[in-house]
């Protein structure tokens, strides 16, 4: 959540924040009350419990019959101290509930607006002219079945719509470009990570996952954990109430783990192929660091997501995503979109968002102030390096050959055995 000073501070910064997000912006109202509420009601808790110690004093030191008055006294003041303070914790609970209605506060610059409110920052590369090769695209699902690579009759045989199996070379691609992904991390200094996929409410809630997107979240009831849909949640816990060291710098991680989505919501969109599903493998980039270095760390974030497409040779599109489209820990989100020639639009591969101190607030993730004794909240940002579905598809799409082959990036072929053309036979 963000911090309750900077409300007090400035809510007209917060209030065009909820409105450029679409949000209400009365929410703010609504906190700065129930935050007076609270002022009000622990202020009279102190005092009485200050009054409540004195008086016992008094009743130390008092004798017969005046102790027996002043007994009873204090056994009214009690009860009115306890009462009091129920009030303030009452209302503690009633700030927090209203502070969690207010996403993070947007960095100046952020566009305005709802999904396709975004600004284009950059294009890199050229869609291929098919019509100019001489031959039609085929989509990644007619590719990947032609190859053996991708079966999702059978997948939801086994478990329902948006489920797939990937096969032979499929298989291998997905483990191919987690290989990349995981190499590239490491060269660029993160600490790899296999991290757990099933998490405490306190962890889902603290990362930002349990706000307007709960519906998007697997929970196992039985044992009150969630299946994490990426590996930020995870990673955002990993220092869950500590005091972390950044003297040396940054902390940075990478992890590769299977995610789960439930894609609430989506019913229609994206059924053919494997572009929106269930369940999917995917690499994640997570930095704990200073909030002054918080924007210099999204840039490199930003950076090292487009080494990773550079290295697959797609054409892409970076832009800067409205407002409206952010979760609500994120103050600014890049994403790098992919062309897909059979759509004949770019598609979301890699996003990575700054949340500044909002993660680290709701989880106690503090450093000791380098200018002084005391601790403050870090700030967290994350970035998807890869993930194994969406980028299958850009690859197939975008390097596939007349004769149904599909042509391997060179950055790729190591860990493919060398192979240079993706074939049948190739699994």
């Amino acid at each position: 959540m963000i911090d309750i000073r900077d409300l007090r501070a400035d809510p007209d910064r917060a209030r065009a924040s909820q409105t450029a997000r679409g949000e209400d912006p009365g929410a703010v109202d609504a906190a700065l009350a129930a935050d007076e509420r609270h002022r009000s009601a622990l202020a009279a808790f102190e005092s009485a419990r200050a009054e409540q110690k004195s008086f016992g004093k008094q009743v130390a030191q008092a004798k017969g019959e005046e102790k027996q008055a002043l007994v009873a006294q204090a056994q009214e003041l009690s009860a009115r101290v306890k009462q009091l303070q129920a009030e303030a914790d009452e209302a503690a609970t009633e700030r927090s509930t209203q502070m969690r209605r207010i996403g993070n506060l947007i960095i100046d610059g952020v566009p305005a607006g709802g999904e396709d409110d975004f600004v284009v920052l950059e294009e890199v590369g050229t869609p291929r002219d098919f019509g100019a090769e001489g031959f039609e695209p085929k989509d990644h699902l007619e590719l990947g079945e032609a190859l053996r690579a991708i079966d999702t009759a059978r997948g939801a045989k086994v478990s329902g719509a948006r489920f797939y199996f990937l096969l032979g070379i499929g298989a291998r691609l997905e483990h191919a470009l987690m290989g990349l992904a995981q190499q590239i991390t490491q060269e660029e200094g993160f600490v790899p990570v296999v991290p757990p996929t099933l998490v405490r409410p306190a962890t889902m809630e603290g990362a930002g996952f349990l706000d307007a997107h709960a519906d998007e979240v697997y929970r196992l009831e039985a044992d009150d954990l969630y299946l994490t849909g990426t590996s930020e949640v995870a990673l955002a816990g990993l220092h869950a109430d500590e005091i972390v060291d950044l003297s040396d710098g940054p902390l940075r991680y990478a992890a590769t783990s299977t995610c789960y989505r439930r894609e609430a919501g989506s019913y229609g969109k994206d059924t053919r192929g494997i572009f929106r599903v269930h369940q999917f493998t995917k690499t994640e980039m997570f930095v704990h660091c200073r909030p002054e270095e918080a924007e210099a760390e999204h840039a490199n974030l930003l950076r090292i997501e487009r080494r990773i497409l550079d290295a697959l040779e797609l054409p892409y599109r970076v832009i800067d995503v409205a407002a409206g489209d952010l979760g609500a820990p994120a103050a600014r989100k890049y994403d790098c979109e992919a062309w897909i020639p059979t759509q004949g639009r770019y598609r979301e591969l890699t996003s990575t968002s700054n949340c500044t101190t909002f993660q680290a607030r709701r989880l106690g993730i503090r450093e000791r102030d380098p200018e002084g004794g005391s601790t403050r909240i870090v700030a967290t940002l994350n970035g998807t390096a890869l993930t194994s579905t969406r980028p299958i598809i850009a690859l197939l799409e975008n390097h596939q050959q007349p004769d149904g082959t599909v042509h391997v990036p060179a950055a790729l072929r190591p860990f493919l055995g060398g192979m240079e053309t993706l074939t049948a036979a190739g699994g």
